[in-house]
């Protein structure tokens, strides 16, 4: 385990089967089977705004947070209103003198509703262990909850409100993943759940004007990233709280002094930059990885992710992917843990039997890919641009829409993997 060290490129040497990688300081290290866990959103990403470098005062990337950061009193900026936003303006306003939301995209939330924990609830919890692991896992994402069978219509509306009211009372996700399945597919149940979250925002947010600028009018509940929150619609009835919505006052500029819109300029103490991640592919293309015959990886996938399971990729030999493109994603940790357990066993088997070179085939990577596109089709998040469909505003070079994730059941992920494990392997090249 070594810390604090930032690999800069990884390049396979097919003479002896084996991974060159090099870190930020020229030190190299060499192993026969390269395992990347660098994780869906790693790489952060600043907006494609000019002057970007020319604020004079404190300017950070929520993903590089400084220790030394205070913002008591200050006037303070804050562009990108994703879920690392929402979970920064909801806190921070607690402190600031002035706050500026700098908002890009309107995007749907609903209340966390976390609490403490006592003594004695913790220990039913740990008691409860074994059947909450075999619920995730018979779920479709490896979560606790499960979609509600019924399809939105069949529900009386007077049945169908009070069940909406009873899952926005709920703790966590069920707003999203214990509601109706069709919400994810069929475009007028998830508009009519889409109105209800709108209103709901309405009722919390004190000025219609501000509230209307909040609801998302360019994709329906569910179709991007769900963030939750605690009070974060709430932080716009306090007079220190300004909301610009730059589809009306496009940012013109960042400057010495602050942010230039096109009507005004804001003059602030501290920028924050709530702008995300170049997502699930970005923490790759990051770094210089090159496979047979010197084929870069950010080359191989310019079309978009291809790989074999989401754990190999074609011409890129003994390199097993945690979290890769084409992984069943969900529940973050139980598909991780699935990924690692499985990728252990690869191993072992290929120590075991004297294998020195494992690689996904070309037919593999294409029915792989295949069924993975298959089991997109007819999702209303596909019709949206989000980093999980590939596309990032950051990004200066052109974007198109990818299927960046697995979006069957985790349960058939399993089963096809499992399978193939239990087959030895034989669908991959072994040698």
């Amino acid at each position: 385990m070594q810390f604090n060290t930032s690999v800069v490129s990884a390049h396979y040497r097919d003479d002896t089967r084996s991974w060159l990688l090099t870190d930020a300081s020229g030190c190299q290290y060499s192993c026969r089977f390269l395992i990347t866990g660098m994780g869906l959103l790693n790489h952060p990403t600043l907006p494609n705004i000019p002057g970007i470098n020319d604020f004079k005062g404190v300017a950070m990337h929520t993903a590089r947070w400084p220790d030394d950061a205070t913002l008591d009193g200050k006037r303070v900026g804050v562009i990108g209103t994703g879920a690392t936003g929402i979970q920064t303006i909801q806190e921070i306003v607690k402190v600031v003198g002035h706050l500026t939301v700098f908002q890009r995209t309107a995007n749907w939330s609903a209340p966390l509703r976390n609490s403490k924990i006592s003594p004695e609830e913790m220990e039913q919890i740990r008691a409860r262990y074994p059947e909450i692991f075999r619920l995730c896992d018979e779920s479709y994402a490896c979560f606790l909850h499960g979609a509600d069978k019924r399809k939105t219509f069949d529900v009386p509306t007077e049945e169908r409100e009070a069940f909406w009211e009873e899952l926005y009372a709920k703790p966590g996700f069920a707003k999203w993943l214990s509601n109706f399945g069709d919400i994810s597919y069929n475009r007028e149940a998830n508009a009519a759940y889409s109105d209800f979250m709108a209103n709901k925002i309405r009722q919390r947010v004190h000025d219609p004007v501000v509230a209307e600028k909040l609801i998302p009018k360019n994709h329906g509940f569910g179709t991007r990233r769900v963030p939750l929150e605690t009070f974060y619609f709430e932080a716009y009835n306090r007079p220190n709280v300004k909301l610009i919505d730059i589809t009306e006052d496009p940012i013109e500029k960042i400057t010495e002094k602050g942010v230039k819109t096109r009507d005004e300029e804001v003059e602030l103490d501290v920028l924050i930059y709530a702008t995300g991640f170049d997502a699930v592919t970005g923490a790759f293309t990051a770094v210089d990885i090159q496979g047979v015959n010197g084929e870069k990886l950010n080359e191989h996938w310019i079309d978009g992710p291809r790989t074999q399971y989401g754990l190999f990729v074609h011409g890129f030999p003994n390199m097993m992917m945690v979290l890769g493109p084409h992984q069943m994603f969900g529940n973050i940790p139980r598909s991780i843990e699935y990924a690692v357990n499985w990728i252990t066993d690869c191993i072992r088997y290929c120590r075991d039997n004297n294998v020195t070179r494992i690689e996904a085939t070309q037919k593999g990577v294409a029915d792989w890919t295949d069924h993975v596109f298959k089991c997109s089709e007819g999702l209303l998040a596909n019709e949206v641009d989000s980093w999980m469909t590939g596309v990032n505003k950051n990004l200066k070079h052109k974007q198109t829409r990818s299927i960046a994730r697995y979006t069957g059941p985790a349960t058939e992920f399993r089963r096809v993997t499992g399978d193939a494990a239990a087959r030895k392997y034989v669908d991959l090249s072994l040698n």
